[in-house]
């Protein structure tokens, strides 16, 4: 046998070198790809055997042969990863594009791609396919617990907060029934925010807060992604709310209302009026808060508004209409606080007196105000920051107006004034 042997297929072919030297196997030598390909045999029927396949490859078009033995190994193994692939999750992938995401991934990166997977997993969740309806649920049913109060301490959220916020959520899961939160987009969230026009821009702007406190809890709770864009919907955005007038009381309405209130009512309008405290912590308070350090009320931080403690000045006005208090003890309001919305109502309008929203912390901030001509003094009586008082509070009313409401004393009181003055109860 004459060699190179020289194997033909149509217009493909192969040459089998004999062994040379110390070299001791069969070549088989072939073009393809416009490259010389090369592969090694240790006996001449295999030689033969894979030049005669090689040759039919190649006439056939196929590109196979430009694989050597340990690329052909390679390329079956990958080619069963992706069939596995395939079987377990429903998708094909082919091994270019494998191969290719592959090469794009690692390049970006510096450090190994499974090492950058595993970090991914690690900080990003797999967000949770929960019914719109049911998440709020779940929302507004952790939330009532924290109404309760533990260990007699203040609850963590008012009641009438609490119901404020399951009501507004509630419109919200009702406008997108049979949804998932994970499903919701910006359109949803303006279908909302454009189906509440009836509402003020104050309003709305409180109803926002609540929808974006419960997406971020839905985010927390896996059921929405962190990157959602959701609050970049047109409706979401804040509006400019006009805060309008601030009206208040005047001093013979104070009046009227003080002398016509029981037993009961005269009390909390008297602190309200005469002290600047919010109607939600004078109803918290006890007698031994009023009476207990001299000269102050003392709003411990589980009775304000702000959690923080204050001391708020007894003027002699306010010091007058309390004092045939003195020897009460307990809570200063029993009843529910719509009982005492109910009854200032009839009272107010028993009187002709026209309403007033928060008129009698408003008249106390704007008369302190006019009267001291000190936003921080104001600030610190009223538990508000000294810019609001500033701004809304300043130029309302005259000095001697202020000086007007810190003069409605009861019936009987006004030669008790002086003796106040000089115990030490000054405005």
């Amino acid at each position: 046998m004459r060699f190179p042997v020289t194997i033909r297929h149509r217009a493909s072919s192969a040459k089998i070198y004999a062994p040379a030297g110390k070299f001791a196997y069969y070549r088989v030598a072939y073009a393809t790809a416009g490259k010389r390909r090369m592969q090694t045999f240790a006996a001449y029927s295999d030689a033969k055997t894979a030049a005669e396949r090689i040759v039919r490859e190649l006439a056939n078009g196929s590109q196979a042969a430009a694989l050597n033995a340990s690329q052909s190994r390679d390329a079956l193994t990958a080619f069963e990863r992706l069939d596995g692939y395939f079987k377990s999750k429903g998708k094909r992938v082919s091994l270019n594009t494998a191969v290719a995401d592959y090469l794009d991934a690692v390049g970006r990166l510096n450090v190994p791609l499974s090492a950058a997977v595993t970090g991914y997993l690690n900080t990003v969740a797999t967000v949770k396919r929960v019914d719109l309806a049911a998440a709020v649920k779940e929302f507004v049913d952790g939330r009532e617990a924290e109404t309760k109060s533990v260990n007699g301490k203040r609850p963590e959220l008012s009641k009438n907060y609490f119901q404020i916020t399951k009501l507004w959520l509630g419109w919200f899961e009702k406008t997108f029934p049979a949804t998932a939160v994970c499903d919701l987009t910006k359109e949803h969230l303006d279908k909302f925010m454009a189906g509440r026009s009836h509402l003020a821009a104050k309003s709305k702007n409180h109803l926002r807060a609540t929808v974006k406190m419960f997406l971020n809890w839905c985010i927390k709770k896996d059921y929405l992604p962190a990157n959602h864009r959701l609050l970049d919907a047109s409706g979401m955005k804040r509006q400019k709310a006009d805060s309008g007038e601030t009206d208040f009381y005047r001093p013979a309405e104070l009046q009227a209302m003080l002398d016509a209130a029981d037993d009961t009512m005269r009390p909390i309008i008297a602190l309200q009026g005469l002290a600047g405290i919010r109607l939600q912590e004078a109803q918290r308070l006890t007698w031994q808060d009023v009476f207990g350090t001299a000269e102050h009320i003392a709003i411990s931080a589980t009775k304000s508004k702000t959690r923080s403690r204050r001391l708020v000045e007894i003027c002699p006005a306010l010091a007058a209409w309390i004092e045939p208090y003195r020897q009460h003890e307990g809570a200063l309001w029993t009843q529910s606080r719509d009982t005492y919305h109910a009854a200032f109502v009839e009272l107010r309008e028993s009187l002709k007196i026209p309403a007033r929203k928060n008129g009698l912390r408003h008249a106390f901030c704007t008369y302190h105000f006019a009267l001291h001509g000190n936003e921080n003094l104001t600030a610190a009586q009223a538990g508000n920051s000294p810019s609001v008082i500033h701004q809304a509070y300043k130029g309302l009313a005259t000095k001697a107006e202020a000086e007007k409401w810190f003069k409605v004393l009861p019936p009987k009181a006004a030669k008790n004034v002086i003796a106040l003055k000089a115990a030490g109860l000054t405005q």
